[in-house]
């Protein structure tokens, strides 16, 4: 794992993907770590007296070269409302790299599900499986044409499939809908997914039914990041831990109980 680290980070730009989600590009003030797909920050909300807590934020992105870190942020409350405001030269302070990573396997015919704001750790992943020479799908599911974000930069990495329910752009339904789950044999043998809960147990369950490997990014409430404050415990078939530590990245087979919930 990583060295965490602290620092302050310079806005270069904060550009509206959407009514709810925005990208923010930050330059590192030193050369950054060793990051890895999955991983996410914890952002300092400077200037807003409500928020007390830092808020966790997946890597969307890294450029090296450029010493860039890519930010995809959902507008949920006060503290990411006041994110989307930063302008150009503002300053970001964040912890990271934070948590564990997804797997990265070599030269296999792969596939990233991603429910909304659920594609934002998946770019990275699509970038880090494509230098190693995998083949690419990606699923995306929005409620709308609206909430599909990124599509162009995906499909740099290989081909991109995408639902939205109310039938706005591709296949009308959920991602579980699409018929690329109905092939025979299934095409993939490792899924990646993030997004909301119930969608990732749905694709866990084909998963599942398809015996392919999957691993799931829980999108848990993670206070410190550090696995001090116990707020992100998630029940995993070796007991309790924290998500923000021994996640967020877990294989479906290590979460019997989470994947058989309903909600």
């Amino acid at each position: 794992m990583s060295k965490k680290l602290i620092h302050d980070f310079i806005v270069v730009e904060n550009r509206p993907l959407n009514e709810a989600h925005f990208l923010l590009v930050l330059e590192a003030p030193a050369p950054m770590p060793d990051i890895q797909p999955g991983q996410f920050v914890e952002a300092r909300i400077d200037g807003s007296p409500k928020t007390f807590l830092r808020r966790p934020l997946s890597i969307h992105d890294v450029d090296y070269r450029r010493n860039l870190l890519t930010l995809l942020v959902q507008q949920k409350g006060e503290g990411t409302r006041h994110l989307s405001r930063l302008s150009s030269g503002a300053s970001l302070n964040l912890v990271y790299p934070l948590g564990n990573h997804f797997t990265l396997v070599e030269n296999q015919d792969v596939l990233l599900v991603g429910g909304g704001c659920g594609v934002a750790p998946l770019l990275f992943l699509a970038r880090r499986l494509f230098e190693k020479g995998n083949r690419i799908t990606t699923l995306m599911g929005a409620r709308s044409a609206e909430g599909i974000m990124e599509k162009e930069k995906f499909e740099a990495f290989g081909a991109v499939e995408i639902t939205t329910e109310d039938g706005s752009m591709g296949t009308r339904g959920f991602v579980i809908h699409h018929n690329i789950w109905r092939k025979r044999p299934f095409a993939y043998p490792r899924i990646y997914t993030c997004g909301p809960d119930p969608m990732m147990r749905a694709v866990g369950r084909l998963a599942k039914i398809h015996d392919t490997s999957c691993e799931v990014s829980l999108e848990q409430t993670m206070a410190c990041g550090l696995g001090a404050c116990l707020v992100c415990v998630v029940k995993t078939n070796h007991g309790h831990v924290c998500t923000c530590t021994d996640g967020p990245v877990f294989n479906i087979n290590d979460l019997t109980e989470w994947l058989e919930q309903n909600s």
